[in-house]
């Protein structure tokens, strides 16, 4: 099963789809062949997990390759590409970046990533500027964070084009999920990045890895 590279042994490539309900099986389909079928052969590839948002409205495709010259391969692949293109064509591509592992606690924490596993992705959109400064931020709140009884381990990455940040959380169970956004030990997690990023998240469950064991 892939897990998450605390030492950046791998880049990791964070994909997410806007979606429709109706749509989301659909595109996850199209995504498991597509993976299945050019993807994982190609050279440097490492893993890919699927993610579908409980919501409905996201797909998020987790993928690791072992280098960014690997990834940059794949990418300027054009018969592949436009395979890629034509069997996602009717879906919408809401964002695509690499990054790298930044955070990861506890150092205990299983962070093999597996279906139906349950993860929070919290999204962090700033000026290349603010990224370092969120990053620290982000350091110092993270234990509050883990304070909360369901959150299994929290993992940020950072984009290398200095616009992102991502949170990526196993948790045990999301049904208490709302103490997170609602009590007040809580709070400085929910303020620490104002008025250096934008912020949204969604909550998904793996649904497919490649490789599968």
């Amino acid at each position: 099963m892939p897990s998450i590279a605390k030492h950046n042994e791998v880049i990791t490539v964070i994909i997410i789809f806007a979606v429709e309900p109706e749509q989301q099986q659909e595109l996850i389909n199209t995504i498991v062949e597509f993976v299945e079928a050019d993807v994982k052969h190609q050279p440097g590839f490492v893993s890919s997990s699927l993610h579908k948002s409980l919501d409905g409205i996201r797909v998020l495709n987790y993928a690791q390759w072992k280098t960014l010259e690997d990834y940059k391969a794949f990418l300027n692949n054009s018969e592949i590409q436009a395979r890629g293109a034509a069997k996602l064509a009717n879906f919408h591509l809401l964002d695509s970046r690499v990054y790298e592992v930044t955070i990861s606690l506890p150092e205990s924490a299983d962070l093999t990533i597996s279906p139906g596993r349950l993860i929070h992705l919290g999204e962090f959109r700033m000026k290349p500027e603010n990224q370092s400064r969120l990053i620290e931020l982000e350091r110092e709140n993270v234990t509050i964070a883990l304070e909360h009884p369901d959150l299994l381990s929290a993992n940020f990455h950072r984009s290398l084009d200095g616009t992102r940040t991502m949170n990526y959380g196993f948790w045990q169970t999301l049904d208490n999920f709302e103490l997170l956004v609602k009590e007040p030990k809580f709070a400085p997690v929910r303020e620490y990045w104002q008025g250096l990023s934008e912020n949204e998240f969604h909550l998904y469950e793996v649904v497919f890895t490649e490789p599968h064991e």
